[in-house]
C-alpha cells in the first residue's frame, strides 16, 4: 500500500520524525509505520521493543502530546505502529509548527502558519481584531447605505434606523473586546487598503489572452466596490441590446443576466482570500466573462461538492453575515444553482468553474460557441474550428473548409452536412457551388 494522506512509512527510527507526528497531529490523524519500506513491505526495525517505551515518552515531552504505539512481529522482523490523533489545538515542534498534507509534511510558515492557529482556534482571518482603529474611522454613508439596504429585503427591523454605528457593529459581531474585527473594515472604513493590500478589484476588456485594450480599479469599501464595479460592467463593458415595448418604453437587454454576475461577484468578494494580497480580477472578452478570486474549497471539498446542493460554508463568516444583513446574499448556499438558472433562463450556457490550488474561476460565456462546449456535443476537432471560424469570420465555404483542415473536398462536404443536419449548429445557404456558405444557426 502507497503513502497517502494518513499514512508514513520508515525504515528506521529517528528522533527527527517527531515532525511527522507533529504533522499528523495538526491534521487529521495518521499512522506511522517504523520498519516498512516506502512500499508498505516489512523490512524490520532494531530494538523494536526499546523504542516501544522511549517514543511514546519523546513524544510526550517533546510535543505534548500522547500516541499509541504497538509492535507487531513477523516472520520478516519486528515493526512498529504509532497512532496519533488529530488535536483540536495546534501541535509544535520546538517552535515549529508542521502540517501533514497529501503524502508530505510542510512547516507553516507566515500567512499559511497564521490562518493555521486561527482556524484551531475557531476563528477566521476576517474575525482578527485590529487595533488603532475607531468606529469614527469608518464611512458613515455606508452605515446609512447598509441599513436602508436592510431594511428594504427585511433582514434588519425598523428600529435598526436609529441605531449609532457602535450597536449596530456589536450586532453584526464585528467588534471583539473593543476592537473592530477586519470584516468591519473591508466592509465599512473608506480606505480598507491602509490596513488590507489588494482589497480592490481590477476590471480589463481583453481582445485574446495577451492583448489588455482598456482597464478600470475600484476602490473603497466593500459595499462600495459591489455597486462600482456593477455599474461599471454594464455601461462599459457589456453591451445591452436596446428594444422599445409598444414603441415607447425603452427596455435594454444585457449580453448576460446581471443578476447573475452580480452573484458571482459577491461570491468572489464573500470568499475572497484577503490574506493573499491579490485584488479581484474580472477579465472581459467579446465572447465570455471571467471573474477570478484567490480563495479555497472548504476542506475534502472538490469542485463537484460545490456544484450539487450543498450548505453554507462561507470564507469569511463576518463579511458574509454582513452582506446576509444587509440583503446582497442568501445564506442557504445557493448561488452556484442560482447562477445556472439564471442563464440557462437567457438560454446562455451554463457558467463553468476553475478550481486549481488557491485560484478560483468563474466563466460566463454568451454562446455554446466553444471548443469545450462544442467537443461535449460530439464534433470533431474539424469541426470544432470550423465553428470557431465561422464565428470570428461570419461565414465558411466548403473550399475554406478544406484550407482550415487540411482534407478534401468529399470530408469537408460530409463534415459540412453533419453540422446543419446532424448538430443543427450551421445552417446552408446559396443554392450551388461557389454560392453556397455556412452560417451559424440564428446568426
Amino acid at each position: 500500500m502507497p503513502e497517502k494522506q494518513n499514512i508514513e512509512y520508515k525504515s528506521i527510527w529517528k528522533d527527527d520524525f517527531l515532525k511527522w507526528i507533529c504533522g499528523f497531529a495538526n491534521a487529521n490523524g495518521g499512522t506511522i509505520f517504523i520498519g516498512k519500506d516506502d512500499d508498505g513491505n516489512i523490512v524490520g526495525v532494531d530494538e523494536a521493543k526499546r523504542l516501544l517505551e522511549e517514543i511514546p515518552n519523546k513524544v510526550r515531552d517533546v510535543l505534548g502530546i500522547l500516541v499509541d504505539v504497538n509492535l507487531h512481529s513477523t516472520k520478516q522482523g519486528d515493526y512498529l505502529e504509532i497512532v496519533v490523533e488529530p488535536y483540536p489545538n495546534g501541535i509544535s515542534y520546538k517552535g515549529q509548527y508542521h502540517y501533514r498534507s497529501g503524502s508530505t509534511k510542510q512547516e507553516l510558515k507566515g500567512v499559511a502558519l497564521e490562518k493555521f492557529l486561527l482556524q484551531k482556534k475557531g476563528k477566521r482571518w476576517d474575525s482578527v481584531p485590529i487595533p488603532k482603529v475607531s468606529v469614527n474611522d469608518l464611512k458613515q454613508e455606508t452605515f446609512e447605505f447598509f441599513k436602508k439596504r436592510g431594511i428594504r429585503s427585511k433582514r434588519l427591523d425598523e428600529n435598526n434606523l436609529t441605531d449609532n454605528n457602535e450597536h449596530l457593529l456589536e450586532n453584526l459581531k464585528l467588534i471583539e473586546d473593543g476592537y473592530l474585527k477586519r470584516a468591519a473594515i473591508l466592509l465599512f472604513h473608506p480606505d480598507p487598503e491602509k490596513f488590507v493590500t489588494g482589497a480592490y478589484i481590477k476590471i480589463g476588456y481583453f481582445e485574446n489572452q495577451a492583448d489588455l485594450i482598456f482597464q478600470d480599479e475600484i476602490h473603497g469599501n466593500l459595499f462600495e466596490q459591489i455597486e462600482k464595479t456593477l455599474d461599471l460592467l454594464f455601461t462599459k463593458y457589456i453591451k445591452a441590446i436596446i428594444s422599445y415595448e409598444n414603441g415607447i418604453n425603452r427596455i435594454e437587454t444585457y449580453e448576460y443576466p446581471r443578476e447573475a454576475v452580480r452573484e458571482a461577484l459577491l461570491n468572489a468578494i464573500a470568499h475572497k482570500d484577503y490574506s493573499g494580497l491579490t485584488p479581484i480580477q474580472i477579465r472581459v472578452y467579446k465572447d465570455r466573462i471571467m471573474i477570478w478570486n484567490e480563495g479555497h474549497l472548504p476542506e475534502d471539498w472538490t469542485l463537484n461538492n460545490l456544484l450539487k446542493e450543498h450548505s453554507s460554508r462561507p470564507f469569511n463568516p463576518d463579511i458574509a453575515n454582513a452582506f446576509f444583513r444587509s440583503g446582497y446574499i442568501e445564506s442557504w448556499g445557493r448561488g452556484i444553482s442560482k447562477m445556472t438558472e439564471l442563464c440557462v433562463a437567457e438560454g446562455l450556457p451554463k457558467p463553468t468553474y476553475l478550481v486549481e490550488g488557491s485560484d478560483f474561476w468563474v466563466v460566463f460565456r454568451k454562446d455554446i460557441y466553444y471548443a469545450e462546449h462544442l467537443k461535449t456535443l460530439g464534433l470533431n476537432d474539424r469541426q470544432v474550428k470550423a465553428v470557431l471560424f465561422v464565428k470570428e469570420k461570419g461565414k465558411i465555404t466548403n473550399s475554406d473548409y478544406q484550407t482550415l483542415n487540411d482534407i478534401s473536398k468529399r470530408t469537408a462536404t460530409t463534415e459540412l452536412t453533419e453540422l446543419v443536419e446532424k448538430f443543427k449548429i450551421l445552417a446552408k445557404t446559396g443554392t450551388s457551388g461557389s454560392s453556397i456558405s455556412y452560417t451559424i444557426v440564428g446568426q
